[in-house]
């Protein structure tokens, strides 16, 4: 019996792993958050998510269609070679400080949630 693979939740565990939150992850797709959990809970995700999503993570998108929990754990122990993913390799490694990418992506919300309330004020002086 052949395993099926389910991108959705390779996505939620490589998420998890970078350490981000879905509306961290949803803010840099431009989409909702829910929007962003709909993708997680998918069987299969478009090609295109799959390439912006592995953009966000600094990962392929080999990676996301083809993770294994088990390798990916030993990639990150083992295959990161000069801030990049071997060739041959299907790992996951981080070429960024989780927190500084936290925090720029935290920046990013405050910002759209400031111009959000701009929005509302200028709507409610009309």
């Amino acid at each position: 019996m052949e395993k099926t693979v389910r991108i959705g939740p390779n996505i939620k565990f490589i998420r998890n792993l970078k350490g981000l939150k879905q509306e961290a992850v949803a803010i840099e797709l431009g989409i909702t958050q829910a929007e962003y959990s709909l993708i997680e809970n998918s069987d299969s995700v478009d090609d295109q998510i799959i390439v912006q999503v592995a953009q966000i993570f600094n990962v392929t998108p080999e990676v996301i269609k083809e993770f294994n929990e088990n390798q990916a754990f030993y990639s990150i122990e083992n295959k990161v070679e000069n801030n990049k993913i071997s060739e041959n390799s299907h790992g996951i490694h981080q070429v960024f400080s989780p927190i500084e990418k936290v925090v720029e992506l935290y920046e990013r919300l405050l910002t759209s949630e400031r111009e959000k309330i701009e929005i509302l004020k200028s709507q409610n002086t009309k």
